[in-house]
């Protein structure tokens, strides 16, 4: 394991070479060009905002717009590194029969590249914060720690799925309805404390619904940012430690199934 680790960090060029090459193909032959990146974000929010705000005349939390644009910067980030890094493997299977290259570099390289995308959504939730007149108190020192909790999660996820995507090609098909049910089942567009307390019946059992919010990892780190730029209190320090730990554990394990199983990809292929 520790020489598939020396051969990653030989890697870091290529590692670098791929996040820059990751973001000019997100805005490739676009007019706007990178300015795609803050009005997506934008634009998304806008959409939301009218169909839940002006629509459905939901969206009690106050103010809704820096509300909504937390959690969809946020889910964003989220959404697009699992969509992107269960391909992340097989787009560059031309490559990887060629040379050899840790075949990890990749799904890692597309959780950064997002990483990068998401800082440029930060431009947009800082313009909300300003224009409602939200101001974060001193707890805005922790957004790097949440923002760390966050990568990890994503690098963890998104290795075991590029591995798996590779054997099982199905995968990549069912993400598309995977994420939006974790979409609606997250706190993005509404608030966690709706479903304290509440339960389903489901045959002779009652299951209470707290869980979508206790031991879900996206509500987790949704909340955490939204308590720190817009409630000005504390993130959610041991959640955000339970994610990280088990999410750091994940990444561990899957660099190290990497190493002694990644021979198996290029068969597959």
């Amino acid at each position: 394991m520790r020489t598939y680790f020396q051969e990653m960090l030989k890697r870091k060029d290529l590692l670098y070479y791929l996040v820059k090459s990751g973001l000019k193909a997100d805005n490739r032959n676009s007019y706007l060009g990178y300015f795609w990146w803050l009005l997506d974000p934008l634009l998304n929010v806008l959409v939301y905002y009218f169909l839940l705000k002006i629509v459905l005349n939901r969206g009690e939390e106050e103010p809704f717009a820096v509300f909504l644009v937390i959690g969809l910067v946020a889910w964003r980030w989220a959404q697009t590194t699992i969509n992107s890094s269960a391909k992340s493997i097989m787009k560059h299977g031309s490559i990887i029969n060629q040379v050899y290259l840790p075949k990890s570099i990749f799904p890692i390289s597309v959780a950064f590249t997002q990483m990068v995308n998401f800082s440029f959504g930060l431009i947009i939730v800082a313009t909300f914060l300003a224009f409602f007149g939200v101001m974060p108190g001193w707890q805005v020192v922790y957004i790097p720690l949440i923002i760390l909790t966050q990568l990890v999660f994503l690098l963890s996820i998104g290795m075991l799925l590029a591995y798996v995507t590779v054997f099982v090609r199905d995968i990549d098909h069912l993400l598309t309805h995977l994420t939006r049910v974790l979409f609606y089942a997250s706190p993005i567009i509404w608030a966690g404390g709706r479903l304290k307390g509440q339960e389903i019946e489901i045959g002779s059992n009652v299951i209470t619904l707290d869980f979508l919010v206790d031991y879900n990892p996206i509500a987790i780190i949704v909340e955490s940012y939204r308590n720190v730029l817009m409630y000005q209190t504390n993130p959610d320090f041991l959640g955000l430690l339970n994610v990280f730990a088990i999410s750091f554990l994940l990444f561990y394990v899957m660099i190290y199934f990497y190493s002694k199983n990644e021979h198996k990809i290029i068969k597959a292929l």
